[in-house]
């Protein structure tokens, strides 16, 4: 038996709980094998992993619902249990992507991000080009998401180069999975943002969410997928080539990179860079800059940028 504990937060107990806990009771009696018990601000689950998985997600749909609506019924629980399809909560906002493990609202929050949003609906293969901190890559990640959760794809692959920025994989510590995690970081903390940690756990078992090395994508097929390269300036023209041409039937791909962070040794060409120009008049490819307008970070994370395009504009005068 596993056990999960939800954490309720910024909440009104009773709004969401209902009056003694009829919500909670009302999801208990739907799944009898498991046991749900809530007190005071956490719900603590005991059952199956696939039960746990399914009253995880009923619990996230409802916070979605309340945080939209400021309120829950008994009426609202009892449609999304009975349905086999989550109802559509958020038909009325177009813009929202999904909702997170905590119920937080996940949609684009500038206009570039509304058209790397945009791009990814009208091409299968896009580029999103800009710095750190504009959620080119964290938009991304939502778009596979919602793309695995409603059944448009069977499986999500999400790779990067594990090119080192003045380290070296040789002399870091572990195994290789041990020595690749730390490049691979960033797209775990946008998913455990999005897809609850036991599910994320079961999708990666079953390899229905696949996070690997670019290395590993050398003569596959990849098809049925959404599919994300990030940190693509760190690709060798050969590197990005080759992922280029393993898409197959319903596949789609998102390319993110930032041109000012290319971690390649001096002598190497970013094959991000190279494809940008190749690629260009490519009928059904998509192309989003992202610039330090979208940044949705620390405010001062685009004051640093603008310094340092300032600096480098300098230089180039």
């Amino acid at each position: 038996m596993v056990e999960k504990i939800i954490t309720l937060e910024n909440i009104s107990l009773l709004d969401f709980l209902g009056v003694e806990n009829k919500n909670i009771k009302q999801v208990s009696n739907a799944f009898p094998e498991s046991k749900i018990v809530s007190r005071g601000n956490e719900i603590r689950i005991q059952g199956s992993t696939p039960e746990i998985i399914k009253i995880n997600d009923i619990l996230n749909s409802l916070l979605a619902h309340y945080h939209k609506y400021g309120k829950l019924t008994e009426d609202n629980v009892q449609t999304l249990i009975n349905s086999e399809n989550k109802p559509d909560f958020i038909a009325g906002d177009d813009e929202i992507l999904l909702y997170g493990t905590r119920g937080a609202v996940i949609k684009p929050k500038t206009t570039n991000q509304r058209s790397l949003v945009e791009a990814a609906a009208q091409n299968d293969l896009v580029f999103a080009i800009g710095p750190a901190g504009t959620g080119k890559t964290y938009i991304s990640v939502a778009l596979a998401v919602k793309a695995l959760k409603n059944k448009r794809v069977k499986k999500i692959i999400i790779t990067r180069p594990a090119v080192e920025a003045g380290e070296n994989l040789g002399f870091l510590p572990g195994d290789l999975k041990e020595k690749i995690d730390p490049y691979l970081r960033p797209i775990y903390d946008a998913l455990f943002d999005m897809v609850p940690s036991e599910k994320l756990k079961f999708y990666e078992e079953n390899k229905v969410i696949e996070i690997a090395p670019l290395a590993y994508m050398r003569g596959r097929t990849l098809q049925n997928a959404f599919i994300l390269l990030d940190e693509a300036q760190n690709t060798t023209p050969m590197q990005i080539k080759m992922f280029l041409t393993r898409m197959g039937p319903n596949s789609k791909v998102i390319v993110t990179g930032d041109r000012s962070q290319i971690d390649l040794p001096k002598n190497h060409k970013s094959g991000l860079i190279e494809t940008l120009n190749v690629l260009k008049d490519v009928k059904g490819i998509g192309f989003v800059e992202l610039s330090g307008e979208d940044v949705v970070r620390h405010k001062l994370v685009k004051d640093i940028i603008e310094a340092y395009d300032r600096a480098e504009n300098d230089i180039s005068k």
